[in-house]
């Protein structure tokens, strides 16, 4: 029996193999719009019992199970790196992104999170231009801000109380651009499954202090919903890096937007939440105008990479 199974699973490997790039890509996005969203809707299922500060705690910390198997198999060689100071950082923004966004889940509507949460790629496209000294011209520009409109869409200040939930996941999604900035820098040097293992250790050291502050005994539900809620987080970021080195952004960002289809489903079903139109239209114009960029963005590397290559054709 062991054999048929070993079998089936070499076929499968072989299958996948097989793909082009970029569908392994997409592949991996959709299976990471599922898990994100589920995890979400876990914590704010667990965050009625305890804590959004020790919740984040336990993410991090049950994320690091993972790593497990590749311990048990090769030992701890994948955390080798020369950049301790940069993985610091990345945690440090990580946990601080970390504690907004559970905060934040614990008291807003789902959909309304995630619809929230796309402006990232916003905030990153700023923060590209002013820590990484890349160029805008107008068309992205446009886009920015037609995002950052979207964002004002959702949320509509003036027109209605301007609540804490929002402002909350709003916050951590600039944090967590310029944690991608970060990654950006370390993934320079550094493989996809030593940069999630630094994180996944890191950020259980930083998270640890604020959950003892607030701790409360969890039951036994609730230490099957975290365990849940860490293993499933771990695998999402470990599946989307590969994505994202499967296939360029502006190929698999587009498939993001499911999120928000997932995390109504989900909201509706478990906490009978039903997002409101300013809450799609604000979501539609923010997801549109973050595609654009990271198409863009793509096309630039693109070009980049051919330029390269044709020098060193000349020189060689």
């Amino acid at each position: 029996m062991d054999a048929v199974w070993w079998a089936v699973i070499l076929r499968l490997k072989a299958v996948w193999q097989a793909l082009p790039p970029v569908t392994r890509g997409i592949i991996l996005m959709l299976v990471t719009t599922v898990m994100f969203t589920a995890m979400h809707a876990a914590i704010r299922h667990v965050t009625k019992e305890l804590p959004p500060l020790q919740a984040a705690f336990f993410r991090a910390a049950f994320g690091a199970l993972i790593f497990l198997p590749t311990i048990f198999r090769s030992g701890f060689g994948f955390l080798r790196t020369e950049r301790i100071g940069l993985h610091l950082l990345r945690a440090f923004l990580n946990a601080a992104s970390m504690f907004l966004f559970f905060t934040g889940l614990a008291v807003t509507a789902l959909a309304k999170v995630t619809a929230l949460s796309f402006t990232s790629p916003l905030f990153m496209a700023v923060l590209s231009v002013i820590i990484l000294g890349e160029r805008m011209r107008i068309r992205r520009w446009t886009a920015t801000l037609l995002g950052f409109v979207g964002m004002l869409v959702i949320v509509r200040p003036g027109f209605i109380e301007l609540d804490t939930g929002s402002i909350l996941i709003i916050a951590s999604s600039a944090i967590w651009a310029v944690k991608m900035i970060v990654i950006k820098f370390l993934l320079r040097t550094d493989t996809s499954l030593t940069v999630t293992g630094y994180a996944s250790i890191f950020v259980s050291l930083f998270a640890l202090p604020p959950a003892l502050y607030v701790w409360q005994d969890p039951s036994l539900d609730a230490w099957m919903w975290m365990l849940f809620i860490g293993v499933l987080g771990g695998a999402a970021q470990f599946l989307l890096a590969e994505a994202l080195r499967e296939a360029d952004a502006g190929a698999i960002m587009p498939f993001d937007f499911l999120k928000l289809v997932w995390a109504s489903l989900f909201g509706f079903y478990l906490f009978g939440e039903l997002p409101d139109a300013f809450t799609w239209i604000g979501a539609l114009i923010i997801f549109a105008s973050g595609s654009y960029i990271a198409y863009r963005e793509s096309v630039v590397a693109r070009k980049e990479r051919q330029t390269a290559a044709a020098q060193a054709k000349q020189t060689a």
